[in-house]
């Protein structure tokens, strides 16, 4: 009995993997974009940008733009300081 109901389930789990990558596959056909959005756009990483070179420090960049400060280095593609260690 438990054999014949994992088998079933096992069954419908191939089922619904297989409905998915057909709804994906349509969804890239018609030109949806799949995923997450970004955090920040384009318009927002030149904006901090400018606001890092114009001297702000990256914290407060990172809570203007209501964003993570992981999230402003990786748009910036900068290193991040390491904290506690002598320059």
């Amino acid at each position: 009995v438990f054999h014949l109901m994992g088998s079933l389930a096992e069954f419908e789990r191939a089922l619904i993997a297989e409905r998915t990558r057909a709804g994906l596959a349509a969804a890239r056909m018609r030109g949806v974009r799949i995923g997450r959005r970004k955090a920040m756009n384009a318009e927002q990483v030149r904006h901090a940008r400018a606001l890092l070179e114009a001297g702000e420090r990256p914290a407060d960049i990172a809570r203007t733009l209501q964003v993570g400060r992981s999230t402003l280095y990786r748009a910036l593609d900068v290193q991040h300081p390491q904290k506690g260690r002598a320059a």
